[in-house]
């Protein structure tokens, strides 16, 4: 198992949002915003920090919260690897060996998550979350030594899929049992079928 205190968090909410018509970082879940909820799952690691886009209510709402504000790299191509290298690197800088990451709109996600992936990792370089609706792959421990291959690859100008890249990896899939504790709430309507049930 992975000790957690070589363990950074990363929440990520730089996304354009556009299936949700507004910022769905700042909607509201169980009267909060939604990223209050999902960042609670890092609240037993040393650290945590949040990617953001600038001027965005997430990122107001991550210096509200005390953590520490990331953005993506401006001459890398758009996508959610960009936010994980931003966390990657910052993980590297404060000398932790691994880093999880949840995304902003699963605010049900399983409070031992990042325990789970780091009893399963072994010798993988990353261990991401799967359940019977299939991977979730931004649900995710990775080790700072995918920095590199990273970097390399997102410079190169391309964005592959995240699952693309952590199959290329060698990433190991960690079942989990319960399938709607990963459910994304990419509509308002989707968001409202998980807080209420609709």
């Amino acid at each position: 198992m992975i000790a957690l205190n070589t363990i950074g968090g990363l929440l990520i909410a730089g996304g354009r949002s556009t299936r949700f018509g507004a910022e769905k970082a700042m909607a509201l879940f169980g009267g909060a915003p939604m990223m209050d909820r999902a960042a609670r799952l890092f609240v037993g690691l040393p650290r945590y920090a949040i990617s953001v886009r600038a001027g965005s209510g997430a990122e107001a709402r991550a210096r509200q919260l005390g953590a520490e504000v990331l953005y993506d790299d401006p001459a890398l191509p758009s996508g959610p690897l960009a936010g994980v290298l931003s966390g990657l690197a910052w993980a590297k800088a404060r000398n932790f060996e691994f880093l999880a990451t949840a995304p902003c709109d699963a605010p049900r996600l399983p409070c031992d998550m990042v325990t789970r992936l780091s009893e399963q990792i072994g010798a993988a370089p990353a261990a991401f979350a799967m359940t019977r609706a299939g991977e979730h792959p931004l649900c995710t421990l990775w080790s700072i030594a995918l920095y590199e291959s990273l970097n390399e690859r997102l410079r190169s100008g391309d964005h592959p899929a995240v699952r693309a890249f952590l199959a290329e990896s060698g990433a190991r899939a960690v079942e989990f049992s319960d399938t709607d504790a990963f459910a994304n709430a990419n509509t308002p309507t989707a968001l409202a079928a998980l807080e209420f049930g609709a």
